[in-house]
């Protein structure tokens, strides 16, 4: 798994009894996937990629120890399978000061085709990217 992003959990992000919201677990672990994603080549951005995206069809999140405000997280990450027109991906959300992790979260992820609003082919120069 490589460092995908970093966090600071702010008061306004925890529920009411002071611990990270389960919405913003989830807000923070979609940051980190657009950096495994750029990892592909891929660019919201850069107009060769205009029309093609990427649609989350399933994610598994296990949450494992408590987070509070005032806690800074890494993400850390890794494509652990590519298929045809899909990757699989593993992500860990630890506390900075101590390393523990906090939260598991597990995503299959389909590259699309916004026009036709379908799964499409990734393509040989991701696959190569992502070791796949």
């Amino acid at each position: 798994m490589i460092l995908l992003t970093r966090a600071m959990v702010h008061p306004w992000l925890c529920d009411l009894m002071g611990h990270l919201t389960t919405r913003h677990y989830m807000a923070i672990f979609d940051d980190a996937s657009y950096v495994l994603l750029a990892r592909t080549g891929w660019s919201a951005t850069e107009p060769g990629w205009a029309g093609k995206g990427w649609a989350d069809v399933r994610h598994e999140i296990d949450y494992v120890a408590e987070v509070s405000a005032g806690t800074v997280l890494e993400i850390h990450g890794a494509v652990t399978r590519v298929g045809r027109s899909s990757i699989d991906s593993a992500m860990e959300m630890r506390k900075l000061h101590n390393g523990e992790v906090a939260a598991r979260l597990v995503a299959k992820t389909v590259f699309f085709d916004l026009v036709a609003r379908k799964a499409t082919p990734i393509t040989d120069e991701m696959r190569a990217r992502l070791g796949g």
